[in-house]
Parts: structure tokens; C-alpha cells; sequence
């Protein structure tokens, strides 16, 4: 059975879209800019309501709650490594955080030291150009972007 994630895809601005992106933390991605940037989401159990998962989620990752908003069922994707992600767009005008206050992680670093640090999942998260987001975005991610477009009638 493949793992499962949700997720929440926030945009304004419409035909000048922005999406709500987020940058993942720790020390792997900290150096690094394009292919980096995630769709706030989160794993789930096959029994969860993915909506349901992904406004926990994105709460989570981002420390504030997700926009009151119609949501947009953009479907399932999947990755190269199988694991399928539900993702949910909403508009989101007005949404605004001064920073993110991302839950955090555990991970033994340096490798191979036997220390563990704390790492927060998100480090940074903000409004960008839908043109610019597509190389911003992990591969795995990126269809997401077409089918928001297909659904927002802009393509």
C-alpha cells in the first residue's frame, strides 16, 4: 500500500496567480533554493479523510491555521518513489503570517555522530509567482501547478 500525504495549495490574484509555498527545513535543504519549496503537507492513514489531513497538516507545518475557503479537489499525484499525494486548493486573498512556527523533526547530524538535533519542517513559507514556483517546487510537485491552472479555467 503506498504512503499517503495531503496537502493545501493556497493561491490569489487570479489571471496574475500566486501560490503559498512552503521551504523545507534541515540541514539537507537548507542550502538549497530550486527543488526545495513544497506544497504544505503531511502523511495520513488510509481511514483519514484527506482534507481533514491536510488542513491538520498544513496547520502543523506552517503554525497557523489553513484560510477559511472553498476547497478545490485537485485529485491524487503521484511521486517517482509511489507515494501518492491528495492535494486541495483554496483561494486565499487576505492570507498573510509574520513567520512560520513549523513542528519539528529529529535527525541524527551530522550523519554517523550518534547526536540527534531538532529540525523544523518548514523554515520559510510565502507568496510566489506561479510562473516562478514551477522550478521551485520538488519534481514530484510540479504537475500540481497544471492542474490548478486547468481548474482555475487560465490555461
Amino acid at each position: 500500500m503506498p504512503v499517503r500525504s495531503a496537502g493545501l495549495l493556497l493561491f490569489r490574484g487570479a489571471p496574475d496567480l500566486e501560490v503559498f509555498i512552503a521551504h523545507m527545513g534541515g540541514p539537507f535543504w537548507a542550502a538549497k533554493h530550486e527543488g526545495a519549496w513544497t506544497i504544505p503537507k503531511g502523511e495520513h492513514s488510509a481511514e483519514e479523510d484527506p482534507l481533514a489531513a491536510a488542513v491538520r497538516e498544513f496547520a502543523e507545518e506552517i503554525g497557523a491555521p489553513a484560510p477559511d475557503t472553498e476547497w478545490l479537489d485537485l485529485g491524487e499525484f503521484r511521486y517517482s518513489s509511489g507515494k501518492l499525494v491528495h492535494v486541495f486548493a483554496g483561494a486565499a486573498p487576505t492570507f498573510e503570517i509574520d513567520a512560520v512556527q513549523s513542528n519539528l523533526f529529529e535527525l541524527e547530524w551530522p550523519p554517523r555522530s550518534g547526536r540527534r538535533q531538532s529540525f523544523p519542517e518548514v523554515d520559510d513559507a510565502r507568496w510566489v509567482a506561479l510562473d516562478e514556483t514551477r522550478a521551485l517546487l520538488t519534481t514530484g510537485q510540479r504537475p500540481v501547478l497544471d492542474a490548478l491552472v486547468d481548474r482555475l479555467g487560465l490555461a
